[in-house]
């Protein structure tokens, strides 16, 4: 999670916290449109702002400077995807934007806040979720945590590590929302652009609301399910980047409306994906352990398909074992409830939605007239969500 590359300076006396001060706005024309060059080229912007952000934060407070800013800095410069930031600036591509002049570098700097909004969400939902890891290294409450307890501080270490992540997931969004308003000042579309920005912040946290409701209450409902899906990562991930980057460009709405079908559909079968791949697939590849949403009783489409195909296929043993996942008495066996989500065909129904969905979303944007390296892109984004 820590640690800046290149050009660094040490803060405060926080060891392993650097930061990296990049020059701002450097990039050369015209600006790419490949997936990895759209990457590189965010990461640089990010660079620049965030390390100027931490600067400006240490005539506030040094060790605030380098406990919260240069962390949360560090943490979303290193080990994401980048997806949603790329996604944001296909968007506006795919609306006609430029990818050469002054515009097309605001817009850019709009796109890549998207990425400092997301380092706001993984913080918080990982202390919701009491996740231990996050990208293959401690989540943020998790290195506050053991930091109090290996500097003999005052107080309950895991409340200091939980409310210090809540501050980094503060900070994320504030910043966030500052790199969004001083770019998108620079657009005409700034306004209609914002109100996206607005909608998907919100749609996030109401997400997150009905996914620890549903734990709470032990829905088991698949449309509930589908529902999260819907809100926390499709919306959040896929719709609304590109709606934002649409309507930024200023794009009619035709084409809004088939790239937003687009990210529906795509964003729920990218999560599906997530939803195997938590119960299926390997830490060093998830950077999670494997079983964390039914050690947490989530009610991801995974178990509430296994909960109906058990009734349905008198599996009372595989009944049994899904009947204890989020209960608050039970110990719930992840691995055996992974196997008995199989056996009844569960996993396998999954992994048809994903195809599904995934063909779908292709169908939605079929008449578009897309700039190439964004046809190629969604197209792979599709596939990807449909590989499981």
């Amino acid at each position: 999670m820590l640690g800046f590359q290149g050009i660094s300076r040490k803060i405060g006396h926080s060891p392993g916290v650097a930061i990296t001060v990049s020059p701002a706005d450097t990039l050369e024309e015209p600006l790419p449109t490949d997936l990895d060059g759209v990457r590189d080229a965010v990461n640089g912007l990010l660079a620049g702002y965030l390390g100027h952000r931490v600067t400006e934060a240490c005539g506030t407070d040094r060790d605030f400077a380098a406990e919260l800013c240069a962390r949360m800095s560090a943490f979303t410069l290193h080990g994401g995807k980048g997806l949603r930031s790329v996604l944001a600036w296909w968007g506006w591509l795919a609306g006609g934007g430029a990818d050469t002049g002054p515009g097309a570098r605001s817009a850019l700097r709009a796109c890549s806040a998207v990425e400092v909004l997301q380092s706001f969400a993984l913080a918080h939902d990982d202390v919701m979720d009491a996740a231990p890891l996050r990208r293959g290294a401690p989540s943020f409450h998790t290195v506050y945590t053991t930091q109090h307890r290996e500097r003999g501080l005052r107080g309950d270490a895991r409340r200091y590590g939980e409310s210090l992540a809540i501050l980094v997931g503060d900070l994320a969004m504030v910043w966030a929302d500052d790199l969004l308003h001083e770019s998108l000042a620079d657009l005409p579309t700034g306004s209609a652009a914002h109100a996206v920005w607005r909608d998907m912040r919100t749609e996030v946290i109401a997400g997150q609301f009905l996914d620890l409701s549903a734990q709470a209450h032990g829905d088991r409902s698949e449309e509930g399910a589908i529902r999260i899906d819907q809100l926390k990562t499709a919306t959040y991930t896929v719709e609304r980047p590109l709606h934002m980057g649409a309507v930024m460009a200023g794009t009619d709405e035709g084409t809004v409306t088939a790239l937003r079908a687009y990210g529906t559909d795509v964003g729920v079968a990218f999560q599906l994906r997530n939803d195997l791949m938590d119960a299926y697939g390997a830490p060093d590849h998830t950077g999670k352990r494997t079983g964390e949403d039914l050690r947490e009783g989530k009610n991801t489409l995974l178990l509430a398909c296994g909960v109906r195909m058990a009734a349905e296929t008198g599996d009372l043993a595989a009944q049994r074992v899904l009947a204890r996942v989020g209960h608050p008495s039970e110990r719930v066996d992840a691995e055996e409830a992974a196997r008995a989500l199989e056996r009844v065909g569960a996993r396998e129904e999954v992994r048809g939605r994903c195809r599904l969905l995934a063909e779908r979303g292709l169908g939605r944007i079929r008449g578009l007239d897309l700039h190439p390296a964004v046809s190629e892109g969604l197209h792979r984004f599709a596939e990807t969500a449909a590989r499981t």
